[in-house]
C-alpha cells in the first residue's frame, strides 16, 4: 500500500499542487480498494494485487492528461450522497452544497423546480432532505439527463426530470406555480478562460459552463422571467452566482421586481447565492 502511495506522488509531482496530490492518493486508493482512509491506513503495509496496482497506473496516467478524477471513477460525492459523473454534465462543487443547504434550512416547499439539472446535484439532494415536496428538473441535454435519473435511482428519490430548453415556454405538463425555484446556470464568460485550470476547460461541458462576453446574465435574466410568473405568492427564487457577477445579478433582480434580494457569500467570502422573492414576507 505504501509503495502504491509513493508511486502516485512521484508520478504527480509538479504537475498538481503537494496537498492536492496528498489527497488524490488517498482518493484513488479508496476508490481501487474500496475501502475508507481509516482501513487503508490499518491495511497500510498490505501487498495490493496486481489488477489493483494496475489499475493505479492507469488512472495516473490520465491524471497525467489532467482529466478530473471523478470522471475518471465515474462519481463524487456531494451533500454526503454517491453521484455518477461523466463528461456529459459538470463535476458538483462545494459551493452548491452551499446553495442546497441555504434552501433546506430556510423552507418548506410543496414543490420546487430545478432549471438546469446537469447531474441532478440540486434536485436529488433537495428531493432527499425535503421528502415531501414535488422536485421537477428541466435541462437542455439528454445526457445530462439519463445521468440525473441514475442519480435519482442511486439515491432512492423521486424526481421528475424533463428535456427542455430554458429559451422556450415551459412545457404545459408542469405545474403552474412553485414554492422554490433553484437554478446554478452557465455564467463563465470567455474572457475568464485564462485563469480556469486545464482540468475544466479541456473535459467539463462548454454548455454548462460559458455565456456570451457581452451577455453574462443572460440565464439570469431568463430564470427571472420565468420566476416572476412561476413563483407562489411568497415563493423563494435561489441562484448560484459568479463571484464577478453577484451583485450586480442581485441589482437585476430588484429591477425585474423582486422586492427581497439577499446576496450571500460562501465560505471563502464570495458573493456566490442569492435568494429571492416577490413580496416581502
Amino acid at each position: 500500500m505504501q509503495k502504491s502511495f509513493t508511486f502516485i506522488r512521484s508520478q504527480l509531482r509538479g504537475l498538481y499542487p503537494d496537498t492536492e496530490i496528498g489527497s488524490l492518493s488517498h482518493l484513488i486508493l479508496e476508490f481501487v480498494c474500496q475501502k475508507d482512509r481509516h482501513s487503508l491506513w490499518l491495511d497500510k503495509d498490505k501487498q495490493l494485487s496486481a489488477n489493483d496496482r494496475r489499475r493505479i497506473e492507469e488512472i495516473v496516467a490520465e491524471l497525467k492528461n489532467f482529466r478530473p478524477l471523478q470522471y475518471i471513477t465515474g462519481e463524487t460525492e456531494f451533500y454526503g450522497m454517491i453521484f455518477n459523473v461523466d463528461e456529459s454534465v459538470l463535476i458538483p462543487r462545494p459551493e452548491t452544497e452551499e446553495l442546497v443547504e441555504w434552501i433546506v434550512n430556510e423552507e418548506s416547499p410543496a414543490a420546487i423546480l430545478d432549471l438546469g439539472a446537469g447531474s441532478g446535484c440540486i434536485a436529488v439532494s433537495l428531493a432527499k432532505q425535503l421528502p415531501f415536496a414535488s422536485v421537477y428538473a428541466l435541462d437542455v441535454s439528454g445526457k445530462a439527463l439519463e445521468i440525473a435519473k441514475r442519480n435519482a435511482a442511486r439515491n432512492n428519490v423521486n424526481v421528475q426530470f424533463v428535456l427542455h430548453d430554458l429559451f422556450e415556454d415551459l412545457p404545459d405538463n408542469l405545474p403552474e406555480q412553485w414554492d422554490v425555484i433553484v437554478s446554478n446556470p452557465p455564467y463563465v464568460t470567455p474572457a475568464e478562460k485564462a485563469k480556469m485550470s486545464k482540468n475544466v476547460l479541456d473535459y467539463e461541458p462548454q454548455q454548462a459552463l460559458f455565456v456570451p462576453q457581452d451577455k453574462p446574465l443572460l440565464f439570469y435574466e431568463r430564470i427571472a422571467a420565468i420566476a416572476s410568473t412561476c413563483l407562489k405568492k411568497e415563493g423563494s427564487l435561489y441562484l448560484e452566482t459568479s463571484s464577478i457577477y453577484g451583485k450586480e445579478t442581485a441589482a437585476m433582480l430588484k429591477d425585474k421586481g423582486f422586492q427581497t434580494v439577499e446576496l450571500r457569500k460562501d465560505i471563502s467570502g464570495r458573493d456566490r447565492m442569492i435568494r429571492a422573492q416577490l413580496k416581502n414576507t
